[in-house]
């Protein structure tokens, strides 16, 4: 039996100035929200392309996420080994 199950995750952006910040918060509908981080500046001497501050600012959020979720998922295994370990001993 297979099973679909719908995650999402939102990517924020805001800008101030040169700096663009991005949030990226994934929604499992089983855990609370994780989140992650990313921000980019531009060079004053560039020019003013909007979309490149906000590309770098949401890949560096999405790759906080992915480093976030892989800690969580490594906790989770501990925890099940754990577990594991203290029901057969």
């Amino acid at each position: 039996m297979s099973t679909t199950k719908d995650w999402t995750v939102a990517v924020l952006l805001s800008e101030d100035g040169d700096l663009t910040r991005a949030e990226a918060v994934l929604h499992t509908g089983v855990r609370e929200e994780l989140r992650g981080h990313g921000s980019a500046r531009r060079n004053p001497a560039d020019p003013l392309v909007p979309e490149i501050g906000d590309e770098l600012a949401t890949a560096r959020a999405l790759s906080d996420l992915a480093h976030k979720l892989l800690d969580v998922a490594a906790r989770d295994i501990e925890d099940v080994e754990h577990r594991q370990r203290r029901h057969s001993g």
